[in-house]
């Protein structure tokens, strides 16, 4: 009974001294600070290198499809493409014409890009070239994030900053949630059907019909179709290509031909909804319905004030995914709707004789 209880006590001895130990280590060394910081490490290093796959899957998709097309030294161009091509801000410190500063730098930017492109593929169309512009953007801001987190993770991993790391490990699950789209999104560009961001152009399609296109501006036609003995100018995209065009200009244009004699102006965009709302659910509100940096929605609201005009905001609630993705039914109903609605407000809001201007705001990929 002796020999049970002294070894009973020996292990309390030794519990109580690794305890001391484990003790000491934790609060008195930087021992558990290493574990966390090999812990953070280890997790962002394997999905940044998911990340890395999906650049890869991106690029590797837009070589094919320029491979496809014949197009001659794709490879230089893409790499090229990844790397520049970006825009710096102008200064905001003196607000005065901003938005023109800006307007000018996006417009330059995009031109160069565009003479670039068309440098390397002259006998593709508007549109396949259009298509193959939006693909190597979405694989370059890929690029440009994969390089941005990569820079924080190697930082982190320089300096031994775990509570940087821990901020990396945090994200990075959701950041790859919402990334992982992005590279499906190439495969609809490829296609050229319409994704859940052509809700406008579809919209304004259902409004226009057949009537003639009309540019106006770049990349960007109207129509004028009689409703109800209303005169509707019908603003898009120039489809079936990809693109967004230049509407709050079209919009500025047309206005001044029409003397600023203009009862209202509609517009038609996607917007992203927030979780637990229904994917096409289509709501009204007032102002101008564009994701713009500013010049484009700046440009239809001045237009709005100079013509004395509500402005009806109509948009179609989508996921950011869903906005990049081949068009889901759920969507499709929603652009229904939102025709519907636009009929309502030209009929019920507006009289016979007045000039109305609507908007299809959005990428007008497959929609004519």
């Amino acid at each position: 009974m002796y020999a049970i209880l002294q070894q009973f006590g020996d292990w309390q001895s030794l519990l109580s001294l690794l305890l001391w130990v484990i003790f000491f280590l934790y609060f008195f060394t930087d021992l558990p600070q290493k574990a966390q910081l090999y812990r953070y490490e280890r997790g962002v290093a394997t999905r940044l290198a998911m990340l890395e796959g999906l650049v890869s899957e991106s690029v590797s998709k837009v070589r094919s499809y320029m491979s496809r097309l014949g197009v001659k030294d794709y490879d230089r161009f893409i790499n090229t493409a990844l790397e520049n091509y970006f825009v710096i801000e102008p200064v905001s410190i003196e607000p005065i014409d901003i938005i023109r500063r800006l307007d000018h730098l996006i417009t330059s930017n995009e031109l160069k890009f565009k003479q670039d492109l068309e440098k390397l593929t002259p006998d593709l169309s508007l549109h396949t070239r259009n298509n193959v512009a939006t693909s190597l953007a979405i694989a370059s801001s890929l690029y440009t994030v994969y390089k941005v987190i990569r820079h924080y993770y190697l930082l982190g991993k320089k300096y031994e900053n775990w509570v940087l790391l821990m901020q990396l490990y945090l994200l990075m699950p959701q950041l790859l949630k919402e990334l992982t789209p992005y590279a499906k999104a190439i495969d609809g560009m490829i296609k050229g059907v319409p994704i859940g961001d052509s809700v406008g152009p579809m919209v304004a399609f259902k409004l226009a019909g057949i009537a003639p296109r009309i540019d106006i501006e770049e990349d960007t036609v109207y129509s004028e179709v009689d409703i109800d003995g209303r005169k509707v100018y019908v603003i898009k995209a120039k489809g079936p290509g990809a693109t967004v065009g230049r509407p709050g200009k079209a919009v500025a244009k047309i206005a001044e031909k029409l003397s600023y004699k203009v009862a209202r102006i509609i517009t038609i965009d996607a917007a992203l909804k927030l979780e637990g709302e229904r994917t096409g659910t289509v709501a009204e509100g007032t102002g101008a319905a564009i994701g713009d940096l500013g010049p484009e929605k700046i440009e239809i609201e001045r237009t709005a004030v100079k013509c004395s005009a509500p402005l009806d905001a109509i948009i179609v609630k989508m996921s950011n995914d869903e906005a990049i993705k081949p068009i889901k039914k759920e969507i499709v109903d929603g652009v229904e709707k939102a025709y519907q609605l636009v009929l309502n407000i030209i009929k019920s809001k507006t009289n016979p004789g007045d000039n109305v201007i609507v908007v299809g705001i959005g990428n007008s990929i497959g929609v004519y």
